[in-house]
């Protein structure tokens, strides 16, 4: 994972080309700019190797007013990552919350993961209670788990 400026996409390529290896670049919240959410990812690799493709956080990629379900629908082809997290909203406002007790469709997303013959990692970042997260990513990976298993 990876997030080179955007000045820097070119040197990546050339890179990647060079010693054969995938960079995913991971979004980023409201308050960053750069890579803000999928389709600022897409538009910026579309055109360079397809080994440079993203890690769709899907909780970033909600909280940027994208439906992380679409993007992956839309980027399968350059999403090598997925970072699971809920989100309280739609917008720059929403705060982190355990998966399954935000606005993210789980189901859904799952059912997508599915569709699209995603093969990646998806990997829980928790970013809710800092100081004593262990209570809140057992429920989230529990939740997670038990959506994989019931959503065909």
């Amino acid at each position: 994972m990876a997030v080179p400026n955007y000045e820097l996409l070119p040197y990546v390529d050339k890179k990647i080309k060079e010693y054969d290896f995938k960079v995913a670049i991971h979004l980023h919240e409201p308050d960053i700019a750069i890579y803000p959410d999928a389709e600022d990812v897409w538009n910026h690799v579309k055109d360079l190797d397809p080994r440079l493709g993203m890690c769709l956080d899907i909780g970033h990629d909600t909280r940027n007013g994208k439906d992380p379900v679409a993007d992956l629908k839309k980027y399968k082809s350059r999403v090598f990552d997925v970072h699971i997290k809920d989100v309280t909203a739609n917008t720059k406002a929403g705060n982190s919350a355990e998966v399954g007790r935000g606005i993210i469709d789980f189901p859904a997303f799952v059912k997508m993961l599915r569709k699209v013959g995603y093969t990646g990692v998806c990997s829980l970042e928790y970013e809710r209670y800092k100081t004593d997260p262990f209570m809140g990513i057992a429920e989230s990976i529990g939740y997670f788990r038990a959506i994989i298993r019931a959503t065909k």
